[in-house]
């Protein structure tokens, strides 16, 4: 399986400063001279390979300890800094051992300076990797935190998907109702148009959001099964801007809007009502989308509260903060209009 990952977050980065950085040493020592005694060079590249191995044995040590839940604290770091930096001052002594044994120095004067420099060398290297391991561990919850931030978001999307789903059903199960003794074929057309509104409702469930085209064809099914049981009472007209086919809405939030206009300018009114759909672009790049219908705002209509409340949650989540939904009433006309941001 090809990991599709970008090169630098494939890369062992952990191997690249550990070479790196002991790898320094006999390089400054070769740019200050050392190169001239290839016994001496040899010394130091006995302690850059030591002091590789030595970290890569505490390196796993401290991820052992991680995984089995055992915290590392600084005055372990401490003890490890004396106890490594003494060991490679004794690793470091039989490589001059070992390579310039002619040179050796039989005193113990160099024991006080060895010691205090390998101890800074291991103290600088803990701080890093300290540094480093507490910065993963930053980047893995804030990931962690994400994630399960998405996977809330996503849960209540769904839940609020769920409860219009049903709220369609039942309502449009009454228009069949009220239909079927009176007229059966056209109650035969309503169920085979309702069944295509809810395929649509089933399918575009699983989505956070849909291409307005779908959306706009589910309404009109939609008002088709409508037109069937109020007749002339019902008018519709429809004006979909030119290139606005593909902007994102949430699925089922459109339909929710005409539901209320139908319940409440076409059935409350002996006369009917005119049902306007309209969605243009405006010149600050934000969408439009407005339903319209004659009659007035119902002060006390819960369900209407409570559909206006769930297509605003659904909104915010799918699309951000920017999608609001607003209700007015004016000159006789109630407009809800959807305002999405310019991505969508």
């Amino acid at each position: 399986m090809n990991d599709k990952r970008p090169l630098i977050a494939r890369l062992n980065w952990y191997w690249i400063f550990q070479l790196s950085g002991w790898g320094f040493l006999p390089l400054m020592s070769f740019l200050m001279g050392a190169w001239r005694v290839q016994s001496l060079m040899w010394v130091m590249a006995w302690g850059a390979a030591s002091g590789v191995l030595i970290t890569d044995v505490w390196h796993r040590i401290i991820k052992r300890r991680i995984r089995s839940g055992q915290p590392t604290s600084w005055r372990l770091v401490a003890v490890a800094v004396l106890v490594l930096g003494t060991f490679h001052t004794f690793i470091q002594y039989l490589g001059y051992v070992i390579f310039q044994p002619a040179h050796m120095d039989r005193g113990f004067g160099w024991v006080p300076a060895a010691l205090l420099s390998w101890w800074a060398i291991y103290l600088v290297w803990n701080i890093f990797y300290m540094a480093v391991l507490s910065l993963r561990r930053a980047n893995r919850a804030e990931a962690e935190s994400l994630r399960l931030e998405i996977t809330a978001k996503d849960a209540e999307l769904r839940a609020l998907q769920a409860q219009v789903n049903p709220h369609f059903f039942f309502n449009s199960m009454n228009s069949v109702r009220a239909l079927i003794y009176e007229d059966a074929d056209a109650a035969a057309l309503m169920i085979d148009r309702l069944a295509s509104v809810m395929r649509y409702a089933l399918q575009s469930g699983h989505h956070e959001t849909v291409p307005l085209a779908a959306e706009i064809e589910a309404v009109q099914a939609y008002l088709a099964i409508e037109k069937i049981r109020f007749e002339e009472r019902m008018r519709v007209s429809v004006e979909i801007g030119i290139g606005l086919e593909q902007v994102r809405i949430p699925p089922m939030a459109l339909q929710t809007l005409v539901e209320n206009a139908v319940k409440y300018g076409v059935e409350t009114s002996a006369t009917g009502s005119e049902i306007r759909i309209r969605a243009q672009r405006l010149d600050d790049g934000t969408v439009h989308i407005e339903i319209a219908n004659l009659g007035a705002i119902v002060p006390f209509a819960n369900s209407t509260k409570v559909g206006l409340s769930n297509t605003r949650k659904r909104l915010a989540l799918a699309l951000g903060n920017n999608a609001q939904l607003d209700l007015s009433e004016n000159s006789g006309w109630v407009r809800a209009t959807l305002t999405l941001p310019e991505a969508a």
